[in-house]
């Protein structure tokens, strides 16, 4: 059994670890640790299957949730399915975890059964005052592998949703985030039906989120994902905001990559970075 998130441990006790010899990309890293632990006191390890980008983003927004987001508040979020369905046929070939072949008509009560987990879930969390209680309760939610894939499920159909949103909008000349033309851009996903095909139903099977993707879901959960690409340091990706010109309100959530496939997090800020 792998734990989902592991415990957590000094950051640069990790590094030390991890990189331990002299090459220059082992050097790269080092001084990349060494500029997220001005910040971040510990690190936590983040399960490697192809879900790390929902797990680690997921993690942290519900580690530090106070409040339930608005979108998660609206009277339209658990009948999203049906309301997709009744205008796009095509979300019938939609694939469910573990259940390929099962036919949308069918699962369209599951997936409204993943959406209201998440909501929940959610409540439920941001309602906890106390800092350890509210991490023993994430830590409990990351250990049920049937609840934590559910909730990845209803994120993937978030992503869909938004995903038609952007397209319908620019379709009727509204302005719409840069990234928007370049998801749609790709020739695997040049409209919502070929990224939901091509793209969103093979995530956490054969591979994980793409860099516009990561753009999708930070829209699709009105969070701001600030990202330490490690193999950046010293360029001005190093740190990188999903969605680079976020809303004010959006909070931040804030991971860590050495090579924009696999996602840690970095908890507990140092005491002068809160101040």
């Amino acid at each position: 059994y792998k734990l989902s998130v592991s415990p957590e441990m000094d950051i640069m006790e990790y590094c030390r670890k991890e990189w331990r010899g002299n090459t220059p990309a082992a050097k790269k890293m080092r001084k990349g640790y060494e500029a997220v632990a001005q910040k971040f006191a510990s690190i936590r390890r983040i399960r490697g299957d192809n879900y790390c980008a929902f797990r680690a983003t997921l993690f942290q927004a519900l580690s530090q949730a106070t409040q339930l987001p608005r979108w998660l508040q609206s009277e339209d979020f658990t009948v999203l399915p049906e309301n997709l369905l009744s205008k796009y046929d095509w979300i019938k070939q939609w694939q469910l975890r573990q259940k390929p072949g099962k036919r949308m008509g069918e699962i369209s009560d599951e997936i409204k059964e993943y959406l209201m987990l998440l909501r929940k879930k959610w409540k439920n969390i941001s309602e906890i005052k106390g800092p350890l209680e509210k991490q023993e309760a994430c830590d409990k939610l990351f250990k049920n592998e049937e609840e934590e894939y559910s909730l990845y499920e209803a994120l993937k159909f978030l992503m869909l949703n938004t995903a038609i949103e952007l397209y319908n909008a620019d379709k009727s000349g509204r302005r719409v985030p840069v990234f928007s033309w370049l998801l749609f851009a790709r020739d695997t996903s040049s409209n919502p039906c070929q990224l939901m095909h091509n793209h969103l139903n093979h995530i956490g099977h054969s591979g994980g989120l793409e860099q516009v993707e990561m753009f999708l879901l930070a829209y699709a959960l009105q969070y701001t994902i600030q990202v330490y690409r490690l193999y950046k340091y010293s360029t001005d990706e190093f740190i990188t905001l999903y969605p680079n010109d976020p809303e004010e309100d959006w909070p931040v959530v804030t991971l860590i990559t050495e090579d924009d496939r696999h996602y840690n997090i970095p908890v507990r800020m140092c005491q002068e970075t809160m101040l």
